[in-house]
């Protein structure tokens, strides 16, 4: 029996947690006592791990300034979560999506630059969690578009990749996806602007999840 595997990213994908990490890098660029970052640059880095993303949004500070960034950063969203002020709302209509493709025989995954914590509590929170059988994140692994994420979530469903999907809104995913030798399909709701979806080599661009259910499913 063939077991096909959708794999999402989550934030810009599944979830919109673009000012929950806007606000707590922001917090944590002022704890170390670096300059505001830029938002734009802040939206672009989302997908790849924390200190990757920290790097590329700075590039001058010093390692140690990286670092105080990188646990600011952790503490931050931390003490949103403890606080109840979190905010990473479901894309409209992404939760019956994610039902009809477990329904009709999917088995669902994620591979995201969160923690394990992160993701667990944000997936939880939706009511979600059981839908997946893989779950990757920066925690175990290093940061996209390296393909470590994406071939572990297909041996762990064991899935061929000639049966496995990656659905991502940046470019990071794609080239995850063609590293990893699977299909590559892109979200135009998120943090890269379609176009950019499509040189990275995205197979195409959903507007919207209906759109999305009939590429996963083509």
């Amino acid at each position: 029996m063939t077991v096909r595997l959708a794999v999402f990213d989550c934030d810009g994908t599944l979830s919109d947690g673009q000012a929950a990490v806007c606000e707590a890098m922001e917090a944590a660029f002022a704890s170390a006592g670096l300059a505001m970052p830029d938002p734009y640059l802040v939206r672009r880095t989302v997908g790849l791990s924390l200190p990757y993303a920290v790097r590329q949004i700075a590039p001058d500070a010093a390692e140690h300034e990286h670092a105080l960034v990188v646990e600011a950063y952790k503490q931050a969203f931390r003490r949103s979560r403890s606080e109840g002020t979190l905010v990473e709302p479901l894309y409209e209509g992404v939760a019956e999506l994610l039902g009809r493709l477990k329904a009709g025989g999917w088995l669902l995954g994620v591979a995201t630059g969160k923690s394990d914590r992160g993701l667990q509590s944000c997936l939880v929170a939706h009511g979600i969690f059981d839908l997946f059988v893989t779950l990757q994140t920066a925690d175990r692994h290093p940061s996209k578009p390296d393909p470590s994420m994406l071939l572990a979530a297909m041996a762990e469903a064991g899935a061929a990749t000639a049966d496995t999907v990656m659905i991502g809104d940046t470019g990071y995913d794609i080239a995850m996806a063609r590293a990893a030798g699977c299909r590559a399909l892109g979200v135009a709701w998120g943090y890269h602007a379609p176009e950019e979806l499509l040189a990275a080599g995205a197979d195409a661009v959903a507007q919207t999840p209906a759109e999305l259910e009939e590429l996963i499913d083509g």
